[in-house]
């Protein structure tokens, strides 16, 4: 029979970092993954629209859908960030004390000090607003100026507009353009 792993801080801290590496890797696919799916569901609500004029309103199926992605793909998205920072400053911190020295987890903060990261990052958010944003709100003004307008339809697309544009600050907020 082995003989149990001498738990100490080191260790413990290690486990914490693998731990959370396993998760931030988790949420990456998941939120990678979404982006996938929104393509796919407005490439189902366009196909499911095009055969016949009468069915814009399917259009409105769109903006939902894409709040609901986008918001998970913004949570994800932010905890993936959160991670990081805990393991860049706490965890980073704890483990420099326990070990001694510099250089503890060095990539987790080196790999945000390159020079192109600024404009990766600016091209992420216009992709995230174009996949759960502006896609959404295009379907929105092709309804509208082609769709039936009844009073309950042009309410149902005017409260999902106004969805959308919470959703796009909020993806702006959280866009993480910083470099530290």
């Amino acid at each position: 029979m082995a003989e149990p792993e001498e738990v100490t801080p080191g260790r413990v801290l290690l486990v914490e970092y693998e731990q959370l590496k396993a998760e931030q890797k988790s949420r990456i696919t998941l939120r990678d993954n979404l982006i996938y799916a929104m393509l796919a569901a407005t490439a189902a609500v366009i196909a499911a629209t095009i055969p016949s004029a009468s069915r814009t309103g399917l259009l409105l199926l769109l903006p939902p859908l894409s709040v609901l992605l986008g918001w998970t793909y913004l949570v994800n998205d932010e905890k993936i960030s959160a991670i990081g920072q805990y393991i860049r400053t706490e965890l980073t911190r704890h483990l420099t004390e326990v070990v001694g020295g510099d250089g503890v987890l060095g990539w987790e903060s080196a790999h945000r000090q390159d020079q192109r990261r600024g404009s990766r990052k600016k091209l992420q958010l216009a992709v995230d607003l174009l996949a759960f944003c502006v896609s959404p709100a295009a379907a929105l003004t092709v309804f509208w100026i082609h769709g039936h307008l009844t009073g309950l339809l042009i309410t149902v697309s005017l409260v999902e507009s106004a969805a959308l544009v919470g959703l796009g600050i909020q993806i702006a907020l959280y866009a993480d353009l910083g470099r530290s």
